[in-house]
Order: C-alpha cells, then structure tokens, then sequence
C-alpha cells in the first residue's frame, strides 16, 4: 500500500505539472521517432519479437517462434535462421557483429557465425533468460560466454583443449534475469539484486541489493547497461541506480586482506520513478539545447534514457482470490523519457505502438546503436522493440530544431539557425527545401502577411526572393491586391534581379495616385530602362491635365502640378524627347535650360516657348539685381539666344508672341539690329516707337545708324513726344534744313548745333540763313567767330557785324582768328619745306639706282622664260632701270628690231659708238608699250 501511494503522489504531480505547463509555450522535444520499414514488418505480422541485440547499424532480432531475423537500420533483412524451437530471451552481438549469440526458454544457447559456417550450441537443461560473450569474442580462441537462467546459476562456458569448459560463478539466489560482460567485468541481476564479478581476480567485487518493497522480478525484468568501461547503469522496476567502479587505494589493499578485490563500487545515483523502467541508456544528444529550445555550447551534465513502462495501479492484487481483481489490466503507451543526473524528468514522449494495450513491460527492449557510419547520419540513435513493432529514435539535430521551430512560428530563430548549418550538416540530407532559407522565408511572409505587419514582411524579402524574378513579382503582386503596396515598394531591387516592366509601372502608378513627392524621387533614382517610358508620360499628362492651374503659364501652379511637370520634364529627357521636356523645364524656371536648348539643338522647339523664355530670363536678371550682381536687360540670355538663331526662330514669329510685351519686344529689336541692320528693317519704324517710349537717349543714334524706317512717320512720332533734337535730324534728312536750322535756334539755341548741322549740310544758302539770323544775336556771333574755318570766311562774317553792336568776347574772339590764321600759314610754310627736301632726296635716290650698274651671273635666267641669260648663240638681253634683265627674243615685237639673218652684222653696228646705242635704246623704248615686261606682268597677276 506504501508503493501505490507513492506512486499515485507521483502521477498526481505530473498531472498537476501537465496542467500548468498546458497554458504555456510548448517545449521542443529532444527526440525524433521513426518506425522502421521494409521486410522486418512483414516478418512481425506472423511472428513476435522477444529479444534485440544491436552492433554497428545490424539488429539481431529474436522472436517467440525462436527464429533470429539479422536487419539493417532500413528494414533490409540480410539473413534468417532458427536456433531455437521456443522463445528466443537474450540476444548479443560481438564487438565485430560476426557472431550472435541467442538464448532460449528451451534451455539452449547458440552462437552463430555470421559470415562462415562456425556455430556452437549448448543445452543447459533449463530455460535461459540471459546470455553475453566475452568481450573480442570473435578475435579470441576461448570464444567465452556467460549465460544463466531459471536454474539459478551463472555459468561461464570457455573453449580449452579439450572442450569447453564450465565454471559456474554464482548460483542459489534464485534465476539469473540479466547479465551483460564489459571489459574484466561481468554484471548481472537475480531475485536478490546485482552483482558485479571481476573475471582477471575471479573475485566477486560488490553486490546492489535490490529494494525490498520492490515488485516481482519475473515481471518488471532488470536492464542491466554499461555506460562505459566504469558505470553501470541499473533499471529495475521503477528504480534506477547509477554505480561507478573504481580501482581500491593502494593504501588499503596493502592494510587489509589479501582476498580483497581490486576495485570498489560505488552508487552514485539512486532514485525511484513513477513507471516501470523497460529499458534504460545514456543519453548524449548531438545537439545540446536549453529550455527554451536554442543550442548551447557549453556540455550538458549527464542524463538517461528510460523505456518507461506505465503498469496498472493493480499490480500488487495478483494473491487476491477475486478473479476480476487479477485480471491483467490494460496498460497505457509506453514512453521515451530523458531522466537527469538528479533524476529529474526533462522530456517524455509517448509511442505510438501497436497493440500497446496487451503489452507488459518484459515486451519491450531498448538498445543503443551507433549510427555514424549510416549515409547521411551521424551520432547515436536508439531502437525500441514492442512485439510488432521497431522504432528508431535518433536525437534532434540542428535541422530539426530548425523544423520545429518553423512549425511553431518562430521564423525568425528558424532563419538564424539556418545560417549556423555548416556544409556537412547541410548535404546530409537529399532534400532540403523544408529547411531552406528561402523556403522558411516564405512560410514567415505568408505568417506576416496574415497578421497584416506588411512592414515586417517586406524587411525581409530581399533575403528571401534574392535573384528570383518571378519569386519577386508574386509577392509584390500579393502586397498589391492587400494595398500594401507601399511597405514593400523600398525592398524592391531595381538591378540583381531586374524584374519585369509592369511591376516597376504598377509602382509609379501608385506613387502617381497616393505619393507623388514619392514618384518625382522615385523617377530620378530608377534606371529608365526597366519600365515604359512612353506608357509613364501618359500617365502623368494625363493627371497632369486634370490639375488645376496646370494650363496656365503666367500663373504660379499648383504644388501637385509643379510635381508631375518635374515627372514630365524627366522623363521627356530620359526618352531623348527634349523638345517636349522644354515647356516643363521653362514653366518649372530651370537655370540649366539655356544650357539644355544649346547642347540638344532645340532652337526649333524655341519658336513657340520665346516669351516663356525670356520671361524667365527677366526673373533670373531681376534675382540677380536683389543679390547685388550687376546685371543689364540688354545682356539678357534668351534675347542672345533668340538672336544668334533667327534661321530656326523666324524673325516674325518672334514679333508675333511678344506684341503684347513691348520692353521684351525693344529688347529682342534692339539686339537684333546691334547685329545687323538689315536683319529687322520691315519692324524699323516700330523700333522708333520703342526707342522712343524705353531709350529715348539712344533714339538719336538709331535714326541715324538706320535707314529703313519712315521719315514722316518717325517725325510725327518725334512730334508727338516733343524730341526736339530727333525732330532737327528727321528735317534734314527729309532736305528742310531751314526748319531744322529754326528749330535749333528757336527752340535750342545751342549755337554749336547750328554750326555743326550747317557743316553736315555743306549748304550756302544755309549758312547764309544762319549769319542773318546771328546779326542781331551777340552770342551766336561769337559762337561763329570762335567756329570760323573753311566753311565760314571771317571777312564775310565781320562785316556783317553792325556797328555799335556790343558782342561779349569779340576782342578774344578776333585775337584767336588771326593766331590761328597765322599758325595755319606757318604750318603751311613748314610743311612745304618739307616736301620741297624730301623730294629732292628721293630723286637723287632714284637717279642714283638707275645709273648704278648691274652684276650679272653665269646662272643667272630670264624670268620670262626661266633659261640661262647666257647661251649659245648668244641672244640679245634687254636691262631695265628696275634691274630686270630679260632676254629680248622673250618680249613680243623687240625681235623685228635686228635681222636674224645676219646678227654678226647687227651687232657691230649695234656696238658701234654711243650714239649708236642711244638711238637703238629709243628704237626698243618704243617698242616696249607697257615699260619693264616683268614688272607689268606682275602687276597684273601673271607673274610669281
């Protein structure tokens, strides 16, 4: 009554535990299950499985019909044979996995070779329940066993020569359950508890008593387990122990009696379960994790794997004499629990094996197996055998962390322990897209994106989609059709991958309806080469057209209109359509248009902008006066432009859209006649109205500098404004010089004015007019007397002077007229003295060169004809006074001045005397019409 209380405390407290944890996070389990496959299936649906011995990847499994199937981790059956004629209860494998050894209730033991034809087989008269061989069985010749059974006895059986011999180590305490051989040491259990045997001492070196509470051993068996060559680990019903040999001290070997042995046990762990305990191994898992299910890298202290076995509460009835009450109850499933060193429980797993409910807890077994050597597999893994079926557990690694962190939302983690996968960790499997990055990626948008954090979706699907195009464009259309556009459209890659066009135009059409601050960045950052340029323009005109002061070029526009025009103004110049992109950029008052227009040759495209134009050329003139720079209208850019390219911006088309702005109109005008006079001769008598009314200073000098305007219409314009000194010009060029004399001395009285005007006319009758009029006018009369020249004679002007009439400055006046009479004749003197000498010198000069005589060459040629001067026959030769010798044969009409015939004759005559030669001198002289043939023809362009 004692136990059942103790263990309903137990189960009460893992149901109270069960209960708390339900609210909380579920724990990521330490183990994974898988039932093993192929042929062994089949094998168990006629048969059961009684035994299970495990060595490298091979499974010795015994069944009831004493059969011994020899599998694979997969299932394959690689060899079946039958040893025994009843239930086979142990089985063991050498450490070379060549012999297996087997146990029956029908009292033999077998040792089998797995790869030849040796076996050995022994009747013991009694079933055995347990059997193990020496450790190196098959590299030994003793070939050593150790078995024992319901007899009561531990027999050792080694091969000598004569035979095998039998020792018997222990008996009288009731069957042997279990008994395992590690190394010198021989574990092994009866009805009283474990005992440990040394086989080098041949002594017995402890003995574990077993609880004396504890259940029937012929039905909660004992597993016996070597952890390693020192511990043993100990199962039996809900006990676990932990012993740990160690050598005895020296000191006390050599103290005590010599009969003691050489090592000592000792129990190092020891506690009670909640369950019967079926089987029982050291746990070390690939992957430590902590609590919270994250890998760790520090050792974890050791802990236990339990087969667990959860017995009816009425085990302890079977001496009732109420038959219900003995009845076999039905059990629960047994489960996989890691125990720690404390014996706490750090998981449990349930197993899901067939026909649980008839099972007891001598049905299962539990073996480790090293499973490194498996493809694709590493570390530990267990196998748990119930009647009909295997089990292979293996500890989660890193991919299965990954898995169940996946399964349980925490993407985030998932994606950090992907990074962490090595490359031998990452080829273990052959498929691995559950746990790739892009795979657990999409999993964590899908979940995002269902709970609307569309932000946090998007953060993330540059490491997810990466390079795949169609992978990018299904997910920004799933943020489209959520109108979540706008979280994801920051991630969108533009380059690496480029997606396709409609993506990028879907984009800018969202930016176009809801951001359009958004869309004029957008659209300077983007290469235009990844969308339709054309399809965005009629987007944006489009809205552009429907925004209010969008038409209007004099009137600021709007802020959503100054936008799309900066949208239209980039693209026409993405799409090279610079014309088009020209109004925008005027509207818009870019400083780089001058610039624009110059570089794309959009004089064309000018025509129709001019007033545009030059508007915003005035705003940039009237910054730069606010910012102190010296600046003039008539250094304005856009007249200069307008100007310097009136073959593709027709004068008239000009004039035509700036009629209604007359400054800019004098402006253009102006500049335009500053380059040529000619170029706006059919606008002169507009111009005369526009110098009038903005520069009436320079009208002067266009009146005169010009000669395509109407004079009658020029004067009434001058007329009308009262220009008095432009009304004095028109009059003399219209020819009435008196009226515009009348006007200089009526309505000027500059009597300077009136000289000059009289000397520009060069008229008698106007000069007369103008000393009539200065009679009687002191101050003109002086004003003439300080004039006089050639154009007034100063004898005409002072008799004209009547007397008694008082003129201020007259004596100056005279006195100045004969001083410059005087120095005008010394001048005169002077000048001819110098001329008289220098022509006396030129002539000596002249005289002398002509005179002088001239050295003629031996190579010297004719530059008529290019010949030598000198040749055979000898030619006459003609020297002139500029030093030109030529031969005479070269000038045409020289050679009928001497016969030809007889030229010895000719010349003698010709030498003969200076006379001679004076007269034939005079024969050629007239003959040469032109003088020097070679100067003549130089002069006339045909001679070098």
């Amino acid at each position: 009554m004692q136990r059942m209380s103790l263990k309903a405390a137990w189960r009460n407290l893992k149901a109270e535990r069960k209960m708390t944890y339900e609210d909380e996070e579920e724990d990521e389990p330490t183990l994974k299950y898988e039932r093993m496959s192929g042929a062994i299936n089949d094998l168990l649906k006629k048969d059961s499985a009684s035994a299970l011995a495990v060595s490298n990847n091979l499974l010795a499994l015994g069944t009831h019909n004493g059969i011994v199937h020899i599998v694979d981790l997969t299932g394959k059956r690689i060899k079946s044979y039958k040893p025994h004629q009843a239930s086979v209860s142990d089985t063991e494998f050498d450490s070379t996995s060549d012999f297996v050894a087997t146990a029956s209730i029908d009292g033999q033991v077998v040792i089998q070779s797995l790869s030849t034809h040796e076996s050995y087989m022994f009747d013991m008269k009694r079933p055995i329940r347990t059997v193990a061989l020496e450790p190196n069985f098959a590299k030994k010749s003793t070939r050593s066993f150790v078995c024992g059974g319901m007899a009561g006895t531990l027999v050792l059986r080694e091969k000598g020569w004569l035979g095998h011999k039998e020792t018997v180590l222990h008996s009288g305490e009731g069957p042997v359950w279990h008994v395992r051989w590690r190394e010198r040491l021989i574990a092994w259990a009866n009805d009283l508890g474990v005992k440990i045997y040394d086989t080098q001492s041949q002594m017995r070196i402890t003995f574990i008593e077993r609880p004396a509470d504890s259940p029937r051993a012929d039905l909660f068996k004992c597993t016996l387990h070597w952890q390693d060559d020192t511990t043993l680990l100990i199962g039996w019903a809900d006990y676990i122990k932990i012993a740990c040999i160690r050598e005895r001290p020296h000191a006390a070997t050599a103290s005590g009696s010599s009969n003691q042995p050489p090592f000592i046990v000792e129990i190092t762990a020891a506690f009670q379960l909640d369950c019967m305990v079926s089987g029982i191994v050291s746990n070390s898992p690939s992957m430590p994790r902590s609590k919270d299910g994250s890998s760790v890298q520090e050792k974890t202290p050791p802990s236990f794997l339990i087969l667990a076995y959860q017995a009816p509460d009425t085990y302890g009835d079977e001496m009732t004499e109420d038959r219900t009450r003995q009845a076999r109850k039905t059990a629960e499933r047994p489960e996989l629990r890691i125990i720690s060193h404390t014996g706490e429980e750090l998981s449990a797993d349930a197993l899901g094996v067939t026909n649980y409910q008839a099972w007891s807890c001598n049905d299962y077994v539990m073996a480790e197996v090293d499973d490194s050597n498996s493809p694709g597999k590493s570390g530990k893994c267990y196998v748990v055998v119930s009647p009909k079926d295997i089990v292979i557990v293996r500890p989660r690694d890193r991919k299965d962390h990954i898995l169940w962190l996946v399964d349980h939302q925490r993407y985030e983690e998932a994606l950090e322990e992907v990074e962490k996968l090595d490359e031998d960790e990452c080829s273990t499997d052959g498929d691995q897209t559950e746990i790739s990055p892009i795979a657990i990626g999409e999993r964590y948008i899908r979940h995002l994106v269902a709970e609307g954090n569309y932000a946090k979706a998007a953060s993330i699907c540059p490491t997810v989609c990466s390079t795949d195009v169609e992978r990018w464009e299904n997910w920004i259309f799933v943020f489209a059709q959520s109108q979540q556009l706008q979280a994801i459209i920051p991630h969108v890659p533009t380059e690496a991958p480029q997606l396709g066009h409609l993506v990028y135009e879907m984009i800018l059409a969202h930016f176009l309806v809801h951001d359009r601050q958004s869309l004029m960045r957008t659209i300077k950052e983007w290469p235009k080469s990844i969308y339709d340029v054309s399809a965005v323009i009629v987007a944006v005109q489009a809205e552009l057209d429907r925004s209010p002061s969008s038409s209007s070029s004099r009137n600021l526009p709007a802020p959503d209109a100054v936008i799309l025009m900066e949208c239209l103004a980039e693209l026409y110049t993405a799409n090279r359509q610079y014309g088009k992109a020209l109004p925008f950029f005027l509207r818009l008052r870019r400083q780089n248009v001058f610039e624009l227009i110059r570089e794309h040759n959009l004089f064309t495209d000018v025509k129709d902008q001019v007033l545009l134009l030059i508007e915003f050329d005035q705003e940039l003139l009237e910054k730069r006066k606010q910012e102190g720079t010296e600046a003039e209208a008539s250094s304005s850019e856009a007249i200069a432009l307008l100007v310097d390219h009136i073959h593709s911006i027709p004068i008239v088309r000009v004039v035509q859209q700036l009629r209604d702005r007359p400054f800019y109109l004098f402006l253009y005008l102006d500049a335009l006649f500053k380059k040529d006079s000619q170029l706006g001769f059919e606008f002169a008598d507009l111009q005369v109205t526009l110098f009038a009314e903005f520069a009436t200073h320079r009208l002067i000098d266009y009146l005169r500098a010009s000669t395509s305007y109407n004079l009658e219409a020029a004067y009434n314009e001058c007329k009308n404004r009262d220009l008095v000194t432009e009304m004095v010009f028109l009059l003399g060029r219209m020819g009435n010089n008196k009226k515009a004399l009348t006007l200089i001395i009526e309505r000027l009285g500059d009597v300077h004015m009136a000289i000059e005007f009289a000397k520009e006319q060069s008229d008698d009758d106007l000069w007369e007019d103008l000393l009539k009029y200065s009679e009687t006018r002191p101050t003109f009369i002086r004003g003439l007397l300080e004039n006089v020249g050639a154009e007034i004679d100063p004898i005409r002007l002072i008799r004209r002077i009547k007397n008694g009439l008082e003129i201020p400055g007259l004596k100056e006046a005279l006195i100045k007229i004969l001083h410059d009479f005087h120095l005008q004749i010394s001048l005169m003197e002077g000048c001819q003295t110098i001329l008289n000498g220098d022509s006396s010198d030129l002539a000596k000069t002249r005289s002398t060169g002509q005179n002088s005589g001239f050295f003629m060459k031996s190579r010297t040629i004719c530059v008529l004809c290019t010949q030598p001067l000198q040749r055979s026959p000898q030619d006459l030769l003609l020297l002139f006074l500029c030093h030109h010798v030529v031969h005479a044969s070269c000038i045409d009409g020289v050679t009928d001045i001497y016969s030809h015939d007889e030229p010895s004759e000719g010349m003698s005559m010709l030498a003969s005397g200076v006379s001679a030669k004076i007269a034939f001198a005079s024969v050629v002289r007239a003959k040469l019409h032109q003088g020097c043939p070679v100067c003549y023809r130089r002069s006339e362009g045909n001679l070098m």
